[in-house]
């Protein structure tokens, strides 16, 4: 691992960004930052709010604007699952460290997303998960630099393994 480059994490809803991050970096002695948080803070309203007020596409639109005003160094970031979305946002991102995909199977989503109409995910009102995911996975894989398989990881696994690989 370079010092001083980002390791910026992708992924599902579920798959453990936050947690994973939170442990690499403190592995790492690295600053943690979630993207969900800097939007709600910059927003002054939860991701669940400004999807039931403005909808998805306003969400999207909101968190491509605060991903490019990232620029950071020594820091995990961990993202929001439609980061991808934005290829100006994941671009930016790209440029400042390397983009880890944590590839987690969907059964293992759906067994930790118990809340998933008000968990603030970026998703048009009639897409299903299993929808989501397969949208979402073609996205994860085209900007990872590293893809993580998680399967069967716990989150301590999960962050040794980027250590690894990074």
């Amino acid at each position: 691992m370079k010092s001083e480059q980002n390791i910026v994490l992708i992924g599902m809803p579920g798959s453990g960004k936050s947690t994973a991050g939170v442990i690499l970096a403190k592995q790492i002695s690295y600053d943690f930052l979630d993207t969900d948080v800097l939007i709600q803070v910059s927003e002054n309203r939860s991701l669940q709010d400004i999807l039931n007020a403005e909808g998805h596409m306003v969400l999207r639109q909101i968190e491509e604007r605060i991903l490019l005003t990232i620029s950071a160094q020594s820091h995990v970031i961990a993202t929001g699952g439609s980061a991808a979305y934005s290829d100006f946002a994941m671009r930016h991102l790209g440029s400042q460290g390397v983009i880890v995909f944590l590839d987690t199977p969907l059964t293992t989503l759906t067994a930790r997303i118990h809340n998933f109409t008000t968990r603030g995910i970026a998703k048009r009102p009639d897409q299903s998960f299993d929808d989501l995911f397969q949208e979402r996975l073609a996205l994860y894989t085209q900007y990872a630099d590293i893809t993580i398989a998680c399967a069967g990881l716990n989150q301590e696994e999960v962050a040794t393994k980027i250590i690894e690989a990074s």
